[in-house]
């Protein structure tokens, strides 16, 4: 395989399942964790390496290391490697993946914002996503009519706070996810709810057209659930660990056991909330955001534009949706063509940076 974004949390849960399937690791490429780096290198031996930042180049211990975007392309197009799992974060991501769908590659993609920003160029039957989320829903599916896909949520970092305190909150404190151990901006977006607004326009890109929508499960052990026709209802249980989704991204017919199942006499009770306007401002574009799935492209954009913003703290945790709703009004356009993706993701990042 070629992995991109090895010493992420799904680039280590990915070697650890590669292992234990005795899968090949052509490629890897990584970002600044040059420590960790070397340490795959040493057990997985690829053939080549790709960093972020040429100053790193020369710390990695191998003998083909190549740095940048361009490098991740290229290392892509030169692999027989017929595998590719995206790990990268951001729209960072996306090249990557077209990339790979070009030259025949089948994608394992837990780079959301490949999906988000650009699903309407992208062959979906070559990939298969890596999230609990829609790892479920595809586990649930059956050949009975849906009335509804729905996917849950943590809450994030904020579940708990009053909503007063909600325009104070730090950096730091956005860390404090409840269930998981995540990157920076993927505990960021779980605070905001942009994160499950993502999964969900994933969800319709992969699924097509219906309805979706989300729920709040405190203790992340319900991903999916299935509203059919006739009235029942289905949902996936699996204990908090995404190396079951993983696995069956890198091998469909996986009849190994991957986790421990879930003991409901030890779970004891399950709470279930609504996802609230008041505290996830954002939640106020979902429907009509899934009515026009491709203007994902704009939300996206302006979601890392006010995240580099608050990172740098020039503003406040709730600037964030604030700044994302602000620029889904002004842009209400959709691509027509990939170059508009990149032309319309340039020009919301600029409007979203002109606001502060």
């Amino acid at each position: 395989m070629i992995l991109l974004g090895s010493t992420g949390s799904i680039g280590v849960n990915t070697l650890l399942v590669a292992k234990r399937l005795n899968m090949n690791v052509d490629v890897l490429v990584a970002g600044k964790n040059i420590e960790l780096l070397n340490t795959q290198i040493a057990e997985h031996k690829p053939s080549v390496v790709v960093v972020a930042r040429k100053e790193d180049v020369e710390k990695v211990n191998h003998k083909k290391v190549y740095f940048g975007e361009e490098a991740i392309v290229k290392v892509i197009e030169d692999s027989n490697s017929e595998l590719v799992v995206n790990a990268l974060v951001g729209f960072l991501g996306l090249r990557p993946t077209l990339t790979a769908l070009a030259c025949g590659k089948k994608v394992a993609l837990a780079n959301k914002e490949s999906l988000v920003a650009c699903g309407n160029f992208i062959d979906v039957s070559k990939i298969q996503p890596i999230d609990s989320e829609h790892f479920g829903l595809w586990y649930l599916m059956q050949d009975r009519p849906v009335k509804r896909m729905i996917i849950t949520a943590s809450g994030g970092a904020f579940r708990d706070w009053d909503i007063d305190r909600l325009k104070n909150a730090s950096l730091a404190d956005t860390q404090k996810h409840p269930n998981w151990s995540m990157g920076q901006k993927i505990t960021i977006d779980s605070a905001t709810m942009v994160n499950k607004m993502f999964e969900l326009l994933e969800a319709r890109w992969l699924f097509g057209e219906g309805e979706y929508d989300a729920i709040i499960e405190t203790q992340s052990l319900i991903h999916a659930l299935i509203d059919f026709k006739d009235g029942s209802t289905t949902a996936h249980f699996a204990n908090a660990s995404m190396q079951l989704p993983i696995a069956y991204a890198l091998n469909e017919k996986m009849q190994e056991n991957i986790l421990g199942h879930v003991d409901l006499l030890k779970v004891g009770s399950l709470e279930f909330r609504e996802i609230e306007i008041q505290r996830y401002p954002i939640w106020s574009i979902k429907d009509e955001l899934l009515a026009n799935p491709q203007r994902g492209v704009v939300v996206n954009a302006a979601n890392e534009a006010a995240i580099e913003l608050f990172i740098a703290k020039k503003i406040g945790f709730m600037d964030i949706s604030n700044s994302i709703i602000g620029a889904y009004e002004k842009f209400d356009i959709s691509p027509t063509t990939l170059d508009d993706v990149f032309a319309i993701d340039k020009e919301v990042r600029s409007f979203v940076r002109s606001l502060f």
